[in-house]
């Protein structure tokens, strides 16, 4: 389905990925605190219909060496780990967030900081409390969460005249929709009777629930507990409207391999499951770590790519909700980061690797496509659009170490992991 372009090597773990919306700009975070940018080799040409051509364009500058990812800056931009990365939402501003209890944002271009925030302690505790998840809802709006469940909302006009302008650690408003740290947020589209055409609305998962957040209302609904833990999730419109169904559904990834949907305005709980992994001896799948949607100029209809805890990034259309797909990130460890840049070009990351894929290029085994797209068959075991009932509680050791090691990586999520691997480097990606 996907061929790797490049293999970027890192010089410690990822710990987060993002991509400039407009640009063919990377920036990740790392366990060391550095930040870095790359710049992506310009995405290929659009054809006559205004659809990206054929991603073979990439593969074959990716091979004679014409196509060159440089380092746009490198710095370390915080003491401890750096846990989040956004964009703004025009792209000219990235910010990053640490364990040192700042948020700091920079020029894309340059890496110069102009903004900084220092990120509320626990109120409960009173210790510090680490930042998670950092999202652009928009340009004038940044949300910040953080482990004990805080869900900040921050003004970004709302500046001192410091140099560079420093926003006051208290945000504008802050809310509290779930139990436990959230692990994800996806903002909601506006509807047609907005004025400005920007999103107001927003779902996060956190523990075992989700909820739906307003900008100014605070917190509008929180589901049922869904006894499992909800790690990612992404929405999708355009989906076929039948009964009550409008054909916009949130897709949440759990820490079991199962994707659940659930209709926009039916809050109350999920209406379909679709399982990913399945597992063996009863243990459960791997975790569903992060998610986003295929662009659809790919013609893949829609479909979302998955990045799991395994190291597999696996491809799932809805619809027939069948999986009919996977490429290997790595062999060991987990993806982290997942998505796709404006020339349509996938970016996966996770462990000390950072990887580019285009469309394969040849002709695909149609017996083997064929089997993909009936069974979801893959080297893990892929599954299909109906739950197992089977409640198998065959007890393995060699299946539980993978899951122990799922949860001790999301635990250890903001902690200092400079690791003791090789480090690789290549001449201008120090």
């Amino acid at each position: 389905m996907l061929d790797t372009l490049c293999t970027l090597p890192l010089s410690s773990d990822l710990f987060a990925l993002s991509l400039h919306p407009s640009d063919p700009i990377l920036a990740v975070g790392l366990s060391s605190g550095h930040v870095q940018c790359y710049k992506l080799p310009p995405p290929p040409p659009s054809d006559s219909n205004g659809s990206v051509a054929s991603a073979a364009t990439n593969a074959s500058e990716a091979s004679n060496g014409r196509a060159q990812i440089e380092t746009a800056w490198k710095t370390r931009r915080h003491k401890g780990s750096c846990r989040s990365l956004a964009f703004s939402w025009d792209g000219q501003l990235v910010f990053s967030a640490g364990t040192d209890g700042l948020v700091k944002g920079a020029r894309s271009e340059s890496g110069v900081v102009e903004t900084k925030i220092a990120v509320p302690g626990d109120p409960v505790s009173g210790s510090e409390d680490s930042p998670v998840v950092l999202h652009a809802l928009t340009p004038q709006t940044l949300l910040l969460a953080t482990d004990s469940s805080a869900l900040h909302i921050y003004d970004l006009r709302a500046s001192s005249k410091k140099s560079p302008a420093t926003i006051a650690s208290k945000p504008n408003s802050t809310y509290r929709p779930h139990d436990d740290y959230i692990s994800s947020i996806t903002p909601l589209p506006p509807t047609d009777a907005s004025t400005s055409g920007l999103p107001k609305q927003w779902l996060s998962t956190g523990g075992t629930t989700i909820a739906i957040t307003d900008l100014r209302r605070g917190v509008l609904v929180k589901s049922e507990d869904q006894e499992e833990e909800l790690l990612s999730s992404c929405f999708v419109t355009g989906l076929s409207a039948r009964g009550t169904s409008t054909g916009q559904k949130a897709l949440i990834g759990s820490g079991d391999g199962i994707i659940t949907l659930w209709e926009k305005g039916q809050w109350d709980d999920q209406d379909e499951r679709i399982i990913v992994d399945r597992g063996v001896g009863g243990m459960g799948g791997e975790s569903l770590d992060c998610m986003v949607q295929v662009p659809e100029e790919m013609a893949m209809g829609k479909t979302v790519a998955v990045g799991m805890g395994g190291g597999l990034v696996r491809f799932v259309r809805l619809g027939p909700n069948k999986v009919v797909g996977e490429c290997t990130h790595d062999e060991i460890e987990g993806v982290v980061g997942l998505g796709f840049d404006v020339g349509g070009r996938m970016v996966s990351g996770g462990g000390q690797v950072v990887k580019v894929w285009g469309e394969k290029v040849g002709e695909v085994d149609k017996e083997e496509e064929e089997e993909a797209e009936t069974n979801g068959v893959g080297k893990r075991g892929l599954g299909d659009d109906s739950e197992d009932d089977d409640d198998d509680e065959e007890d393995s050791s060699e299946d539980e170490k993978p899951k122990q090691k799922r949860k001790k990586r999301r635990r250890n999520r903001g902690k200092d992991l400079n690791g003791k691997k090789n480090n690789f480097s290549f001449k201008g990606l120090d």
